[in-house]
């Protein structure tokens, strides 16, 4: 089950299967020491076999076989063979030796100088310095331009849309990145969505100018604000936090977290994957992003419907969410989240909204729901209340295959615009 929730699509989970025997893999491998891998060489159309290795602390994958998909069917099918005893240990041959070592190398290098101190401080901080004006530059051409859109009006501005398309949006955008607020050209490109979003997207795009407005506002007055928000304005904005300094001075947390779902955003400039947690013991929630940089594919170490002992060291924010596995003891298959209501998880909402105004997606447990379709797809509670379905997740019809019109435990992101289904619970968990 978890090895086959690494597979990028359903093709390249049958594809994998069919090739997990030992008849199609004259030579396998494992290392029994050290974070662990397995390897293999697995009989193909081509005369040469094809070369297949997993390092498992990743876990991360090579291949010789031309496919573009991360993780290809050698690898899968490596990793169900593993996972099944039909892999013997050993020691790697050289060609997975030397990948092997390689990506070790690259760890250890790469871990000693994130939590350094640059070696020009004056210089940095003038280059901070510089970085606050281009900000400061860039938000005061931003709220002309907003005054702009509003004095106009939707309406005198809808041909303009007609006619330009994104430029409208992505003029602005570049504008901010220029002046290194990548934060707010992300959040003006999504904008560009929003007039086909269906009835209604006149007061969405009010609202989202409002929201922009309003960031404006908070950063131009961040030394009235108390220390959590201001962090949460600047990171809205597109300052960064390091990964050493959130390690060394974040809110470490130590629990059994339900993994409770992840959803993959391939449209983004980086491809990203958000993985929700919930602590069994704190009640903590927390997203865990993994990115897939130059086609590497994501970090797939916390698979949905499993626990595991984690300790996670937040970032700073008004409303810490986002975190960093700090240390990971073991994963076990799971049971069914404990879940609320949807009143509860509109109560959690408001909530999220009073302490982070610019919050767009939060994570939601709901328990004793059933999903239905009329009078548009949504799940309904046995209180008699009912949330929509976002209309971008597509018809769900495993969550309805699966409840039968019996209720379930679903793990959903929640946004202004419906349910997001990740996980269902049906006695087992399901990755819908």
């Amino acid at each position: 089950m978890r090895v086959l929730a690494l597979a990028p699509d359903a093709s390249s989970q049958r594809a994998a299967r069919s090739l997990a025997t030992p008849r199609s893999w004259p030579l396998t491998g494992f290392a029994e020491s050290g974070p662990g891998a397995v390897w293999g060489e697995c009989k193909g159309s081509a005369a040469a076999p094809y070369r297949a290795a997993v390092d498992l602390s990743g876990p991360a994958y090579k291949c010789s076989c031309p496919s573009r998909k991360l993780p290809c069917k050698h690898a899968l099918a490596l990793l169900l063979l593993w996972s099944a005893g039909h892999v013997p240990p050993g020691s790697p041959p050289d060609w997975a030796a030397t990948w092997l070592a390689a990506r070790a190398a690259k760890s250890s290098g790469t871990a000693g100088p994130a939590g350094t101190e640059p070696a020009d401080p004056q210089a940095a901080q003038r280059r901070a310095e510089q970085r606050e004006a281009r900000v400061l530059s860039g938000l005061d051409e931003l709220d002309q331009w907003l005054r702009d859109q509003v004095r106009q009006g939707l309406a005198a501005t809808m041909p303009q849309l007609a006619k330009s398309g994104y430029l409208h949006w992505d003029t602005i955008a570049a504008r901010m990145v220029d002046a290194q607020a990548s934060g707010l050209a992300e959040r003006l490109r999504g904008l560009a969505g929003v007039p086909h979003s269906g009835p209604g997207w006149e007061s969405r795009l009010l609202e989202e100018y409002a929201l922009l407005r309003l960031i404006i506002t908070a950063y131009r007055g961040q030394g009235g604000l108390p220390a959590p928000l201001i962090d949460t304005v600047r990171s809205r904005i597109g300052f960064t936090v390091r990964q050493a300094d959130v390690l060394s001075t974040g809110e470490h947390v130590k629990d059994r977290w339900h993994v409770l779902g992840r959803r993959d955003l391939p449209q983004e400039r980086i491809p990203t994957r958000r993985t929700w947690l919930r602590g069994q013991q704190t009640g903590r929630l927390a997203l865990v992003l993994s990115f897939a940089f130059a086609g590497e594919a994501f970090d797939s170490s916390l698979t949905p419907g499993t626990e595991a002992e984690l300790e996670l060291a937040y970032y700073p924010g008004a409303l810490p969410l986002r975190a960093l596995v700090v240390t990971k003891d073991d994963e076990s298959d799971g049971t069914p989240p404990p879940g609320g209501t949807i009143s509860d998880l509109l109560a959690q909402w408001a909530h999220a909204l009073s302490e982070d105004p610019w919050v767009t997606t939060w994570p939601a447990v709901l328990s004793g729901v059933i999903p239905a379709r009329a009078p548009l797809p949504c799940l309904g509670d046995l209180d008699g209340d009912a949330l929509p379905l976002h209309p971008a997740a597509g018809d769900s019809w495993p969550l309805f295959a699966l409840s039968g019109g019996a209720p379930l435990t679903v793990a959903a992101e929640w946004t202004p615009r419906g349910l997001w289904p990740l996980t269902a619970w049906a006695g087992r968990a399901v990755i819908l």
